[in-house]
């Protein structure tokens, strides 16, 4: 049975503590609230330069991975937000040391602002679980690396396959042959992020019909119709869920970085092709909430993916009168209505991320997000950033649990 599997939400007071659980898993994945380099003890960030802020960063993931019975290899992804783009290599340097095996995946973006004006970078993480939640019983489940030459190659994997998501690096505009941004325009980027992407889908047997969710970074927000039009061509039935996310700057002064979430229904082993092939996939959409070009909500096996919501009126397609305080209830709202469209409550978040363009707004989200929550609440990351659509001040998406699977309700 897998109609009644649980989440399972931890905490550890061996890293700081926040208004979110540090840890939400959730059948085969852990999904870890976004760590900034603060000292567990203190509750300060802690002295000295990016360097020794990464390594905080990374000790507080450690602890709460080491705290639920996990290792820093069982990370499948990490998304690494920073307030200088400059600063990568030496992050690089530590961020190395804390894996004995393949890297994971990873995201890196240099954002505007982070929660804590003295922090230079903030990190979140997505690990496996190879346990399951309760009732699941404990598989011994391989974590697959794996690359091609065929897509430009990073420090980090180009795909880690877990269970049944494969969970790929962010795609830069690289030409894999020369390992150079290509020339061309922010469509001709865009192409070519999707072109990576599709040369490592193909190398292990998959399409783009198989993402499940793309995270759209974009230096400059005006270019968002020129990358949807270049989208299109890539996905011309089905439209995964998106969110966009301004970036301030991208590795290499790329002008668009593509991340995505993949379906994998083959699985993992010992997971038995026969068995899981056949999953479906389920995108769903509902007048409840504001009128997209892509999927509301996108749901495989044991999760569903929604949107990054803004704070529009789905009746009006406007946004709605007031400050941060309704401008948050708003988005809430229309996650909400696409979580209850597909017969789940809010209280089957996993993951919420949240975008403000102004940092000094979140205690005003806080006090509006706690009351759409009457359990535990989820892991979350909120990234400071400069410009959001529609000229919004705050975007949401989230990650659901999805207890029911999607037929044939893979276990």
């Amino acid at each position: 049975m897998t109609d009644d599997i649980q989440k399972n939400s931890r905490n550890t007071d061996k890293a700081p503590k926040d208004l979110s659980s540090q840890t939400v898993a959730f059948s085969h994945y852990n999904n870890l609230t976004a760590q900034l380099p603060v000292d567990a003890n203190t509750g300060k960030v802690v002295s000295g330069g990016v360097k020794e802020q990464a390594r905080q960063c990374l000790n507080n993931i450690k602890a709460i991975v080491e705290g639920i019975g996990h290792v820093m290899d069982d990370v499948v992804k990490l998304n690494i937000f920073l307030r200088n783009m400059a600063d990568i290599d030496a992050v690089n340097e530590v961020y190395t040391t804390y894996f004995q095996h393949d890297l994971p995946t990873r995201v890196t973006v240099e954002v505007a602002d982070l929660p804590l004006g003295d922090a230079l970078l903030q990190i979140d993480a997505l690990i496996s679980n190879g346990e399951g939640t309760t009732p699941q019983e404990p598989v011994d489940l391989v974590k697959v690396s794996r690359n091609t030459d065929n897509a430009p190659k990073d420090l980090s994997s180009q795909t880690v396959a877990f269970s049944h998501y494969n969970n790929l690096t962010a795609q830069l505009p690289l030409d894999p042959k020369t390992g150079e941004i290509v020339s061309g325009d922010v469509q001709e980027q865009a192409k070519q992020c999707l072109e990576n992407i599709k040369a490592i889908l193909e190398s292990i047997g998959h399409v783009m019909d198989d993402v499940v969710k793309t995270t759209i970074y974009l230096k400059n927000l005006s270019d968002i119709d020129a990358v949807g039009e270049a989208c299109a061509a890539y996905f011309p039935d089905y439209v995964p869920a998106r969110t966009i996310v301004n970036a301030s700057a991208l590795p290499m002064g790329a002008l668009v970085q593509i991340d995505t979430a993949v379906s994998h229904g083959d699985g993992t082993p010992p997971q038995l092709v026969e068995d899981s092939r056949f999953i479906v996939m389920e995108a769903n959409n509902t007048d409840n909430a504001p009128k997209a070009s892509y999927s509301h909500s996108v749901a495989f096996s044991h999760y569903n993916h929604i949107s990054g919501q803004l704070p529009m009126d789905p009746v009006t397609g406007e946004i709605v009168a007031g400050g941060i305080t309704e401008q948050t209830e708003q988005c809430l709202n229309n996650i909400k209505a696409i979580v209850e469209s597909v017969d789940h409550a809010m209280d089957d978040t996993v993951k919420l991320n949240i975008q403000l363009r102004n940092i000094a707004d979140l205690d005003a989200v806080n006090s509006v997000y706690t009351s759409f929550f009457t359990g535990d609440l989820p892991a979350r990351t909120v990234i400071g950033v400069s410009d959001i659509p529609i000229n919004a001040l705050v975007q949401i998406d989230a990650i659901v649990s999805n207890c029911e699977g999607t037929p044939p309700n893979a276990s």
